[in-house]
């Protein structure tokens, strides 16, 4: 077997965040609340389908895009990668979930382990945002 190889010399790369990022309009906030508010129904659509009931929302899962919008630079940008990458999972996770749904088969195992990886996902964000 070859052992792969690449161009890339990281031998004095340096992982530092951008220091042009700084505070963030509006319409930025917008979004990520509405994205936020979808994962957050997705979630709600999993639990069901996992025979969970609906989750009471802490303070601080609520006011999660206000915060990271107080956080300036590459902290709001991590938390907003985060909310994609959740976004990219839930989708196409919720998808699936319906087709077997549709089709008379029991999804609950499934939805169980979607949703702990929904959760696992939505606390290392708040994690970050909170500094907990």
């Amino acid at each position: 077997m070859n052992a792969l190889s690449h161009e890339f010399d990281l031998a004095h790369a340096m992982m530092l965040p951008p220091e042009s990022c700084g505070p963030h309009e509006l319409p930025e906030l917008g979004r990520l609340c509405e994205q936020w508010e979808a994962v957050h129904e997705a979630a709600a659509a999993v639990a069901n389908l996992a025979q969970l009931g609906r989750e009471a929302e802490s303070e601080q899962i609520a006011k999660l895009p206000l915060r990271a919008a107080e956080l300036s630079g590459w902290r709001f940008e991590t938390i907003a990668r985060g909310i994609d990458d959740l976004a990219a999972i839930m989708q196409p996770g919720l998808r699936a979930l319906l087709s077997l749904t549709a089709r008379g088969q029991d999804t609950t195992a499934a939805a169980l382990t979607l949703w702990r990886e929904f959760h696992a996902s939505r606390s290392a964000i708040v994690d970050l945002a909170f500094d907990r």
